[in-house]
């Protein structure tokens, strides 16, 4: 079947032959060599063992931009467009895009064995559609729709992976969330606490992520310079133009004789032009030089100076890039940033949800510790009342001699007596007590 990962170091590129035969030694050394899946324009994939050296000269990427795919360094979401390169790092997206071939660094992670399978289809597709000659009646086999750039083709497949899979978690956490925040409300229990707990956590770290790939898109809408950078087939081919353009400039065409017998269409050196120029007070050929100068810089890997945010601080392709029309990029973008703000939606959707049940519950919590309060009020009530008729008991049980106790002149009679108006005096006592309670709302 084509498009199956295939392929080790010796096989590859000459590029790659001499990072692949260096492995044994480059490994006693201590640097680093990793594996990397490539995947070409064609849908083929190949794994093959390079250093970061090897990739920087393959890529034009500094080391800068090869720490942020670094596993064992934690970096945010990033989408960074370069020169020769597009590095994108989105959730388990780890990949270097150029303008011919895709470069994968966790292949071996089974969350990604799903998105290479997806990316080769897309690849392949891609490829099948621009080698597909066009019909003569034509002009376009597919309907007038433009086909996007291979960097494109696979920067959507891999903005479609990092948004599914952030959308299916928030999914999977919602249908969870919803039947645990129920329960809670219907009994408070230590059981359904630790569930809502822990659904509140996971909704806080998906959360995070999801914020942080919408903020990384937001950036690059923001920006039409940095999605210029990202048009890398576009600069090639300008490139080529370019370069073109300058050999047949060196190239005399038709000799065509002043009367002086000069050669009008001769090529001139370019310090000859400048002199004359400088002399005569005519058009100025030596920037155009300069320009052709930046333009050959550019091919052999000269990156431009970026800040930490992707943002470039030099101006030697800003000629080009205010040619670029980034529209097609930006409809790309945006198509997955309302997908990852709709994923964001649902889950301040579900936080607002869960905030509501937290405050229900600590509404019914603290009505509960009303009650017990009120209860309390009560029980204190009743201690402080029936403290009276104990003192009555008490007074009773003093060895003194009164009428009361003599037994011949008073009899049981009296004594039932006491105790029964002992007892109503103290139910009257806690009537009045909680009668007065209730006038000033210390009691419902």
């Amino acid at each position: 079947m084509r498009g199956n990962v295939t392929g080790n170091a010796n096989g590859s590129d000459d590029r790659w032959g001499t990072a692949a035969a260096a492995v044994p030694a480059i490994r006693k050394k201590g640097t680093s060599v990793r594996q990397w899946l490539v995947v070409d324009g064609t849908g083929e994939a190949q794994v093959i063992e390079a250093g970061k050296h090897a990739i920087m000269r393959r890529t034009g990427l500094p080391a800068r931009d090869l720490r942020i795919l670094d596993p064992l360094l934690s970096y945010p979401s990033t989408v960074l467009g370069r020169e020769r390169a597009i590095v994108i790092n989105l959730e388990h997206i780890k990949a270097i895009i150029t303008a011919n071939e895709v470069l994968l660094l966790n292949s071996r992670d089974p969350s990604v064995t799903p998105f290479v399978q997806e990316l080769q289809a897309r690849i392949l597709r891609h490829h099948e559609a621009t080698t597909t000659p066009l019909p003569d009646n034509q002009e376009d086999s597919h309907g007038g729709i433009k086909i996007l750039p291979f960097e494109f083709v696979a920067l959507e497949a891999c903005l479609e992976a990092a948004c599914s899979v952030l959308e299916s978690e928030a999914k999977t956490l919602e249908q969870e969330a919803h039947p645990a925040l129920d329960k809670l409300t219907s009994k408070i229990s230590t059981l359904n606490l630790e569930r809502v707990r822990q659904i509140k956590s996971r909704l806080v770290a998906i959360t995070g992520r999801v914020q942080k790939v919408r903020d990384e898109l937001e950036h690059l809408l923001d920006d039409d310079e940095d999605m210029a950078e990202m048009y890398l087939t576009e600069k090639l081919l300008q490139q080529q133009l370019e370069q073109t353009s300058d050999e047949d400039t060196v190239e005399t065409p038709d000799h065509d004789v002043d009367d002086n017998g000069v050669d009008i269409n001769q090529s001139v050196p370019a310090a000859e032009i400048s002199l004359e120029a400088g002399v005569g007070g005519g058009v100025n050929y030596v920037e155009e030089d300069e320009d052709n100068l930046n333009s050959r810089e550019q091919m052999f890997g000269a990156s431009n100076l970026r800040d930490s945010r992707g943002t470039r601080a030099s101006t030697t392709y800003s000629v080009t890039t205010t040619k670029l029309d980034v529209e097609e990029l930006e409809m790309l973008l945006e198509a997955y940033f309302v997908q990852i703000d709709g994923t964001l939606n649902k889950l301040s959707t579900l936080r607002e949800y869960v905030d509501d049940t937290e405050d229900y519950i600590n509404i019914m919590l603290d009505d509960k510790q009303n009650h017990l309060l009120q209860m309390g009020v009560m029980l204190t009530t009743a201690t402080l009342v029936v403290s009276a008729f104990v003192v009555v008991a008490g007074i009773f049980g003093m060895n003194i001699n009164i009428e009361l106790f003599d037994k011949n002149l008073y009899g049981m009679r009296e004594f039932m007596w006491t105790v029964g108006g002992g007892t109503a005096g103290t139910i009257f006592l806690y009537v009045v007590a909680i009668a007065w309670c209730k006038h000033k709302r210390l009691l419902e």
